[in-house]
């Protein structure tokens, strides 16, 4: 498994990514996630410029998957990873978490956070068995982000965020 940053052709690659693995959601009910609209090219140029967009690359060494990172309040926040459904269960997902861990301990920080759904089973559950934790206390940054997925209309009983330290290298 090939996990690099992407060329800046590949972005749009990555809407499409995210479109597709959001069509999970529309199984479970959950349409309106579903039909969000993904990330713009400028969000992705954006974490490119900065160093923090990874994706895993396949045989053919297309992207299949993606992570974007935001540092906030000292941690490496995922703000989102995907993967292609025609991709996922192969364990992309958890390397690129793990691509993140690396990178972040290179960086001196303590910890991964994000926020996600409590209870959808790719979600909360698969995090946690990933070695995250629920936050019982947010950071000022975390609560910041907190409010901004409410005014986008999530509930946050709804929402967890987690945390997961950080491995020494």
């Amino acid at each position: 498994m090939n996990i690099r940053p992407p060329q800046l052709d590949e972005l749009p690659l990555l809407q499409s990514l995210e479109v597709a693995a959001g069509v999970l959601f529309r199984t479970i009910g959950m349409t309106d996630i579903a039909e969000h609209p993904p990330p713009a090219l400028e969000v992705f140029e954006h974490f490119l410029a900065e160093g923090r967009l990874w994706v895993t690359a396949d045989s053919a060494d297309r992207p299949s998957g993606y992570v974007l990172v935001k540092l906030v309040d000292g941690a490496a926040h995922i703000e989102q990873v995907s993967v292609h459904p025609d991709h996922q269960g192969r364990g992309l997902g958890r390397a690129l978490i793990d691509h993140v861990e690396s990178w972040a301990a290179g960086q001196g920080l303590p910890a991964l956070t994000l926020s996600t759904f409590r209870s959808v089973p790719w979600n909360g559950p698969y995090y946690a068995r990933l070695g995250f934790v629920e936050m019982r206390e947010l950071t000022p940054g975390l609560v910041e982000l907190r409010a901004e997925e409410t005014a986008f209309g999530l509930d946050p009983a709804e929402r967890i965020f987690m945390r997961r330290r950080v491995a020494r290298q």
